[in-house]
C-alpha cells in the first residue's frame, strides 16, 4: 500500500488475522479457538539510509519490497503459532505427547533456523520465488518454441505468456487449500477495510461488507505488473541473447530494473485510477485479485476491523507522545 495522505496504512493477510502497518506501528489481530482476538503490536523502527533509498524513483519500490517481505514474515509467523496452539487443543494427550517429542527430538537441528532472522528467512522466500518465477518460463519457451521466431521479441512476448499461465495455475490451485483459501479471504477483508476507511464510513461489519474486495495498491497487482514489464525490458534490442544460459542470466541480472519500475508503474496506476480514461492501466492487478482474494465472511471482516483500530489507535497516541509497551 502506498503512503499518501488518507492511504498511507498498508495491511497484509496472514493465517486467520490481517497485519496493518501505520505510521508508528504494525498491529497483527488473530482470532483465536476461544473466538478471542489478540493482538501483535511492533513498532515501526526507521533507519536514516533506508528512508533517503525509499525517497529515490526506481530504487524504493525494491527496498519496500526487501522492507515489507521482511517485516510481514515477523507477523506471519505469530499467526502461524497462535493457528498452530489452538490446532494442539483440538488433539489428544498422547497426540500431544507425541508432538512435544518431536519438537524436542528436533530442538537442536534447528539452530540454523534460530540464528537466521525469521525477516532473513521472509527475504529469502520472497528472492527465491522471484527466481523461480524468471527462470522456469525462459527455460520451458526455449524447449518449446525455440525455432517458431527468429525476432527476440516473440520469444520474450511467449516467455511473458508462460509466465502469467504458471503463475494463474499456482495461484488457482493453491487457493483450493482450505487454509489459502482462508488467507484470501483475510485479504479481502483487508481491502474491504481499507477501502470504507478511504471512503470516511464508519468501520462497521456491514458498511465494510459493502465495499470492493479489489484494491489498486495491493501487493498482486503489483505482480502482474511484474510480467508487462519485464516483457517490454526484455524485448528492448540491447538485451539479446545466444544461448538459454545467457537468456536466464539477463532475465535474472535486470530483475531489481524490472521490480523498481513495476512498482512506480503501481504508484501511477494507483494515482489515475479516479480519471475514468486512465483507471483501465490498473485492472490487469485487479484481474489477478479475483484470484488472490475471496469474500471474507462477517467474522473475519470483524478481525480486519480490530486489527486496524487498533494500528489507528496506537498510531494517534504515539504521535501524541505516548510510548508503546510490549
Amino acid at each position: 500500500m502506498s503512503d499518501n495522505s488518507r492511504s498511507i496504512y498498508g495491511g497484509q493477510a496472514v493465517i486467520e488475522g490481517v497485519m496493518f502497518q501505520g505510521k508508528h506501528v504494525n498491529v497483527t489481530a488473530v482470532r483465536r479457538k476461544n473466538k478471542e482476538i489478540e493482538y501483535l503490536e511492533v513498532p515501526r523502527t526507521y533507519t536514516s539510509w533506508v528512508q533517503k533509498l525509499k525517497k529515490i524513483p526506481f530504487v524504493r519500490g525494491v527496498v519496500g519490497i526487501v522492507e515489507s517481505s521482511a517485516k510481514g514474515s515477523q507477523h506471519l509467523n505469530y499467526s502461524a503459532d497462535a493457528y498452530a496452539e489452538d490446532q494442539m487443543d483440538e488433539m489428544t494427550e498422547e497426540e500431544k505427547e507425541k508432538e512435544r517429542a518431536k519438537a524436542a527430538k528436533n530442538e537442536g537441528k534447528f539452530n540454523l533456523g534460530m540464528v537466521l532472522s525469521v525477516a532473513a528467512i521472509g527475504v529469502l522466500s520472497f528472492v527465491f520465488g522471484k527466481l523461480i518465477f524468471t527462470a522456469v518460463p525462459a527455460l520451458l519457451e526455449e524447449l518449446i518454441f525455440q525455432n517458431m521466431f527468429e525476432s527476440k521479441v516473440g520469444h520474450t512476448v511467449l516467455e511473458g505468456l508462460i509466465k502469467i499461465i504458471l503463475l494463474l495455475a499456482y495461484l488457482y490451485f493453491l487457493s483450493l487449500t482450505p487454509m489459502i483459501k482462508r488467507l484470501f479471504q483475510y485479504h479481502g477483508a483487508e481491502h474491504k477495510v481499507i477501502t470504507a476507511y478511504e471512503a470516511g464510513v464508519p468501520l462497521t461489519v456491514d458498511n465494510v461488507q459493502k465495499y470492493t474486495r479489489l484494491h489498486y495498491r495491493c501487493g498482486s497487482s503489483f505482480i502482474i505488473f511484474t510480467v508487462i514489464v519485464g516483457v517490454i525490458i526484455y524485448s528492448m534490442p540491447m538485451f539479446v541473447w545466444d544461448s538459454i544460459w545467457e537468456r536466464i542470466w539477463i532475465r535474472l541480472a535486470l530483475l531489481p530494473v524490472v521490480l523498481g519500475i513495476s512498482y512506480e508503474v503501481l504508484r501511477l496506476t494507483n494515482s489515475v485510477r479516479e480519471i475514468p480514461v486512465l483507471r483501465f492501466l490498473g485492472y490487469p492487478g485487479l484481474w489477478l485479485q479475483l484470484l488472490t482474494t475471496k469474500e471474507p465472511k462477517d467474522d473475519q471482516v470483524e478481525v480486519s476491523i480490530a486489527s486496524f483500530n487498533r494500528m489507528l489507535e496506537i498510531d494517534n497516541k504515539i504521535s501524541q507522545g505516548a510510548t508503546l509497551t510490549k
